[in-house]
């Protein structure tokens, strides 16, 4: 078979990108926590997406479509989250399993997080190693390792100077988002660097 492709003089069109999936679930989290309303636009509607906002709102924050992705995120501040009445389902999103466990070890509360078959079997151990170290009680299967987890948030979190074994923008974050809590600086050492999405709105969200 064979093809033949003419040039053309002018390419013109419009094209719709969709959003970013990291910054998506950050903006979800860090909108839940914050104190007072924030407004996300250009939200990535996929299905882990969701999940980040099905959770924050299980968790009490107030989230309003406006209109496709756009929405508005009503948080409470660092510890204004609330029990939920049920397992929260993180699906097959590991971001959403593991972002939400960080920001969970500040809530005095207990929160039951499960997934599908395969997040299942995903490791947990790297965010519950330096949660523990921060004062959340994490248990679950495999000695606490992996889903469904069981968290109950402390009331007084414990800065930690954390190195990380590998580079993971996703234990890295967890560690982060309860270091919002801590009484003292919390820091990250990594092996290399890691996507840099939650600093970034870190210092956007103030």
């Amino acid at each position: 078979m064979r093809f033949r492709v003419r040039p053309i003089v002018r390419l013109q069109g419009e094209a719709e990108v969709p959003g970013d999936k990291s910054v998506s679930h950050r903006a979800a989290l860090l909108g839940a926590v914050a104190e007072g309303v924030s407004e996300v636009q250009g939200y990535l509607e996929a299905e882990d997406c969701l999940r980040t906002l099905s959770a924050v709102q299980a968790l009490g924050a107030e989230v309003t479509r406006k209109a496709p992705g756009h929405y508005r995120v009503a948080g409470g501040g660092l510890r204004g989250l609330s029990e939920p009445g049920d397992v929260i389902d993180c699906g097959n999103s590991g971001t959403t399993a593991r972002l939400l466990a960080g920001v969970l070890a500040t809530q005095p509360f207990w929160t039951m997080l499960t997934g599908d078959a395969s997040l299942r079997r995903r490791p947990m151990g790297r965010i519950a190693e330096p949660l523990r170290a921060m004062g959340a009680t994490i248990v679950g299967r495999a000695d606490g390792t992996r889903l469904p987890l069981a968290i109950r948030g402390t009331a007084s979190t414990t800065a930690v100077q954390y190195v990380t074994p590998v580079a993971s923008a996703q234990v890295k974050s967890a560690i982060l988002l309860a270091g919002l809590a801590a009484e003292g600086p919390v820091t990250v050492t990594e092996p290399a660097p890691s996507r840099d999405h939650s600093e970034r709105m870190l210092r956007r969200f103030g």
